[in-house]
């Protein structure tokens, strides 16, 4: 597969964002009529950058399905928050739900907008989970020593203005107990001069990376298609500035469900110092229906992935960020689903081995079935 090389929008390296439909010349009008409604029902956002490495000759371009709104999302499947991280919110835009970790949604805008997005209420007029001011989340969390991991996300908090992320930076590091920040970001992805043209930026990620508390990037390619010359070179730049590298991202149907796919990203973010950290099994979000997966098959596709490339690329765990944690698909068998907790709201819960009959149509831990005999699989 061929890697496109971009060049730079503009003399200066900025990226144009484009908010409507109409504006996107290369959809016929016809399409884009049967489309406006899913756009005023999910956002729809993205730039020029991106756009061009869409193939408008191939309908099923993964590109196009990762960004284009499709006329499936306005089926009646999921609900917004599928997750229900509304029940770990410790104060506005503060979630606490794993003991040492604490989330921080300091951004409500992404540089573009997945259409399979877990959080696209954020993104709605009416919805005011996130904050701008970030005071009472650093409060939580000074007042909480079990805290060690910091997530900033959103939206995307590398939109934020370089001035925000390092007030914010400096607070983080004023906390003692927090050895640890991360940055949720698909910004590498979606404009990659971001970090490179900012020196301010890359003297702060020098500054608060530090040997023994570092700054992560927790970036989001979906497709190899992403891993263009400028976005391994936005990587880089995040590399030589101190910041560690992984990467992650659920698996979506149309984009990257589809081994060969997967084992050649997996490879390649090794390659570039940003290994696969977790796929993700995608959330019944409302909306999301012509993204989902099945357990089963994505396991499958998972497994034959990993089989393909070195260590270092085999690095990811297969999770879905359920209601009651981070659950592990470990192994799938005839008859059964084999599942661990990698992270548990209930701390008793944590590292629990349990199993499931194996349903090929589920594509969620809640339409599982227990095994009588799970107690006996856990000896």
């Amino acid at each position: 597969m061929n890697t496109p090389t971009m060049s730079a929008p503009s003399d200066r390296r900025r990226v144009k964002y484009i908010r409507r439909l109409d504006q996107v010349p290369e959809i016929p009008s016809d399409e884009l009529a049967r489309l406006q409604p899913v756009a005023e029902e999910y956002v729809f956002r993205a730039n020029n950058y991106y756009l061009r490495l869409i193939d408008w000759n191939d309908p099923d371009d993964p590109i196009k399905q990762l960004i284009i709104p499709r006329q499936e999302e306005l089926n009646d499947w999921g609900r917004l928050d599928a997750s229900n991280e509304s029940a770990v919110t410790v104060a506005r835009g503060v979630q606490h739900k794993y003991v040492d970790t604490v989330l921080l949604l300091c951004n409500e805008v992404c540089g573009a907008y997945c259409r399979y997005c877990f959080r696209k209420r954020l993104f709605m007029d009416d919805n005011d989970e996130v904050t701008n001011d970030v005071s009472a989340g650093l409060e939580y969390i000074a007042e909480h020593p079990e805290v060690s991991n910091v997530l900033l996300t959103g939206g995307d908090p590398l939109l934020m203005s370089t001035r925000r992320l390092v007030e914010i930076f400096e607070a983080l590091r004023g906390i003692e107990h927090v050895r640890i920040i991360r940055i949720g970001s698909k910004m590498p992805a979606f404009d990659p001069w971001r970090v490179r043209r900012d020196e301010e930026l890359q003297a702060a990620f020098r500054k608060y990376s530090t040997p023994e508390k570092r700054v992560y990037l927790m970036a989001h390619f979906d497709h190899p298609r992403e891993l263009t010359d400028e976005a391994v070179a936005g990587i880089d730049t995040c590399l030589r500035n101190g910041v560690i590298c992984v990467n992650q991202c659920p698996m979506i149907r149309g984009i990257n469900d589809d081994p060969d796919v997967l084992a050649e990203m997996y490879s390649r973010l090794s390659y570039i110092g940003c290994p696969p950290y977790y796929l993700f099994q995608g959330r019944p979000t409302a909306g999301n229906e012509p993204y989902e997966v099945p357990i089963v098959r994505g396991w499958h596709i998972f497994q034959e992935a990993l089989r393909r490339g070195s260590g270092l690329a085999r690095r990811a765990k297969y999770c879905m960020s359920h209601e009651t944690g981070k659950v592990e698909v470990v192994g799938v068998d005839d008859e059964r689903i084999y599942l661990r907790y990698h992270q548990a709201k209930n701390p008793d819960d944590l590292s629990r081995f349990f199993v499931r009959r194996r349903d090929d149509d589920a594509y969620w831990l809640d339409q599982l079935e227990p095994v009588e005999a799970e107690l006996a699989y856990a000896n």
